[in-house]
């Protein structure tokens, strides 16, 4: 049972307890919806809504829900949460037994599996009417899109970027990286390692992240997938790109084993490398985890593959959307609108989803320096955001791991580029044809 206002974290799902979605969802709540849906200011309407997250942003959607039903003396709204894999692990149960809330928290990376298991409502006809689309630019609604069809709206943004550590480098005293390319960013990272003297490196090996390989396909005009899901590099492309980080492995950037020792921190927030290529919302954590001795980072664009590629896109820190089940797309539709749109979601959450995607609800937002610094970030490039690229495959999440775990490997010198590349084909078949 959902409890009013005060939002509860319930146990966590068996993880025996796989979903197949395809075929579960039954489509939508019942007929098309009018071209023109209104929401009846009269009719008494009940809202399940959960989210993930902790104690703190429960209590900012508590105060966001009691502001909406001020507003909408008609809808009340239940809300629960959790956290994130208990959050997935219970919503893929809904899927099954056909009960998902009315009103999710939404994840990018499951855009894909549940819009095309029809379990999420299509947005499409209450966009302009109930769903304000004036305060969020087309390239933020273009990300919520799954086979021609609105399936959740961004709440929030955040862009690929570099962080640097300015106190760090001044210690060692070497500039900061003044942007270039990525034989540039590589021979920089030499220059702060050396002067480390073995106690500071200047980064991690970018090869290690899919993201970075991202980066570079979309500086050729690529991305890693189609539309419909298949690869879209080669095995050359990616043996071209493991390879640049040979040298860096060789005693320029943070040794394996040493951020096997660092763990649960990286070498970058443990203080042992003055620069990170990472998703621009991680600034506030870095800061939290350097301590009171360490009171600012840079953030700059990262590296450059091709001069006026559009290589780098605002990716949704997360979105709304609608059970395709709801017996209240109106009002469903009006929450969902007032989560993202609305001043008071603005003022109240701030930037705890990340920066806000909706003109109206930034404006309304306080932001702290480190969020002041993402926002100018962001602006600043502008002339290298392309389109977002194709809503991730299903099975994203398990080749980005497997990326990842085979990017270490490398570290360790454990596997040769050769065989590194084999194993992600290999992988990836797997992902692509199950």
């Amino acid at each position: 049972m959902f409890s009013k206002k005060r939002a509860f974290t319930a146990a966590a799902v068996a993880a025996g307890a796989a979903l197949v979605l395809a075929g579960c969802a039954g489509g939508s709540s019942g007929d098309s919806p009018d071209a023109n849906p209104t929401l009846d200011p009269d009719e008494k309407v009940t809202l399940n809504m959960s989210f993930w997250g902790n104690d703190v942003r429960a209590g900012l959607y508590d105060q966001v829900i009691a502001e909406f039903e001020k507003q909408y003396p008609n809808i009340t709204v239940n809300t629960s949460f959790l956290d994130f894999p208990s959050y997935w692990e219970k919503r893929q149960t809904e899927a099954a037994g056909g009960g998902l809330p009315d009103v999710m928290q939404f994840d990018y990376s499951y855009l894909r599996q549940y819009s095309e298991n029809g379990l999420l409502l299509p947005l499409d006809d209450y966009l302009g009417n109930i769903i304000e689309t004036d305060p969020l630019p087309e390239n933020i609604l273009s990300i919520g899109v799954v086979g021609d069809q609105t399936t959740a709206i961004p709440t929030s943004t955040n862009a690929w970027g570099l962080f640097t550590n300015p106190k760090l480098l001044e210690s060692v005293g070497v500039d900061d990286f003044e942007g270039g390319s990525w034989e540039d960013y590589s021979d920089w990272m030499a220059e702060v390692t050396d002067a480390g003297g073995g106690d500071l490196w200047g980064g991690s090996d970018y090869t290690g992240r899919i993201q970075n390989f991202e980066v570079q396909q979309r500086a050729k005009g690529e991305d890693l997938f189609t539309d419909d899901g298949k690869a879209n590099f080669t095995e050359k492309d990616l043996k071209a790109f493991w390879e640049q980080g040979d040298a860096l492995r060789d005693g320029v950037t943070t040794p394996q084993q040493k951020l096997e020792e660092l763990k649960p921190l990286g070498a970058f927030d443990s203080a042992n490398a003055a620069s990170e290529l990472t998703w621009d919302n991680f600034g506030a954590g870095y800061l939290a985890n350097l301590g009171a001795d360490y009171t600012e980072l840079n953030l700059i664009a990262p590296p450059v593959t091709e001069e006026g590629a559009k290589d780098l896109y605002l990716k949704p820190s997360m979105l709304e959307a609608v059970s395709a089940k709801t017996k209240h797309p109106e009002a469903a539709a009006t929450l969902v609108n007032f989560l993202i749109n609305s001043p008071e979601s603005g003022e109240i959450f701030g930037t705890n989803r990340g920066l806000p995607a909706s003109e109206t609800a930034l404006e309304a937002a306080t932001l702290d320096p480190i969020a002041q610094q993402i926002k100018d970030y962001e602006a600043s490039i502008t002339d290298r955001l392309g389109d977002a690229p194709p809503v991730p495959i299903n099975g994203y999440g398990t080749l980005e791991q497997k990326f990842l775990e085979i990017g270490q490997e490398l570290g360790y010198g454990t596997i040769s580029v050769d065989d590194a590349v084999s194993q992600f084909f290999s992988e990836m078949d797997t992902v692509l044809n199950q």
